[in-house]
């Protein structure tokens, strides 16, 4: 008697309950694809006595936003906007497929990247159309005073860096994020240096109307993107092939040239999220599904018929 192969998916609160209530489209889509491929699907809590069980349990392991605990694992998460989504053997951006991948705009449809991206935008970022105004906004996420290995300098030394160009620079806080006494002391002393540079504000009402956006690699550039702001990126992300990195050009370079790059944002919008991500509402989601776990590793083949 065989057995089917079993995949347990890890997930935590709302998630946990909306895919066992079925209510959650992606794991619908996920569960008919892997069932279909003959294995079975069960969710689990997710959590560090899970996490630490999981490398002992038989078959395979799939985590939400949280690093693979074995060789039989790999994670998912949003790529940033829903339906869209990505299933990676690592949990940093930066080693995702699509960051490995060559982005040509002359091969995506013009036509049909515009209609996707001004339907993408009317449903995320609505409002007025966006302006080019003179700040530079900088969205600031953690750990500001240190430099990770995915970063070419420190959040505050990023800020430094950019206020240092002399044009107007707004650096908003991560409202997710915790910020002790001794940030906050050196983004003072920054500001205390650069009357140009201003400390807070609402970063989704300042994207609409700033330069372009200066960040280690903040979703909010992804966003700016949809609103036609060039981004500078100080660290390692998937959607750096249209932005001007640091590391390749030098901070100083880098800035100077943001005030006339101008990608095809639109073609390259397309491309990053209907053409390498996993959009949950389209036919082939499925098949996209298993082609992302066969990527990882797992012996799964396609469903019958597919």
């Amino acid at each position: 008697m065989t057995h089917a192969p079993v995949l347990r998916v890890y997930l935590e609160g709302l998630m946990l309950e909306t895919a066992r209530a079925g209510s959650f489209n992606f794991m619908n889509v996920l569960r008919r694809a892997v069932e279909g491929a003959g294995w079975r699907v069960e969710w689990h809590q997710t959590g560090a006595m899970a996490r630490t069980a999981a490398p002992l349990r038989d078959g395979y392991a799939l985590f939400h936003m949280q690093a693979p605990t074995h060789a039989r694992a790999l994670t998912f998460r949003r790529a940033y906007h829903y339906p869209f989504w990505q299933i990676e053997p690592a949990a940093q951006r930066w080693r995702f497929a699509v960051a490995q991948a060559r982005h040509d705009p002359a091969v995506i449809d013009p036509d049909a990247a515009r209609s996707f991206a001004d339907r993408l935008r009317a449903r995320v970022l609505p409002g007025p159309p966006p302006r080019r105004g003179d700040a530079v906004l900088v969205p600031l996420q953690g750990h500001i005073r240190r430099c990770r290995s995915f970063q070419t300098m420190s959040p505050v030394k990023m800020l430094a860096a950019v206020a240092a160009t002399g044009r107007p620079t707004i650096a908003t806080l991560h409202p997710r994020e915790s910020y002790d006494a001794a940030d906050h002391a050196a983004l003072g002393e920054l500001a205390a240096r650069h009357p140009n540079l201003t400390i807070g504000g609402d970063t989704t009402r300042l994207l609409r109307d700033c330069a372009f956006v200066a960040t280690q690699n903040s979703a909010v550039a992804f966003d700016g993107y949809l609103l036609g702001k060039p981004a500078v990126l100080f660290g390692q992300i998937d959607f750096h092939h249209i932005g001007l990195n640091v590391a390749q050009l030098g901070a100083a370079k880098a800035l100077a040239q943001a005030e006339t790059h101008a990608p095809d944002f639109d073609r390259y919008l397309f491309w990053f999220l209907q053409e390498k991500a996993i959009n949950a509402t389209q036919p082939d989601a499925g098949a996209r599904i298993l082609a992302a776990m066969r990527r990882g590793g797992w012996p799964i083949g396609p469903a019958p018929g597919a």
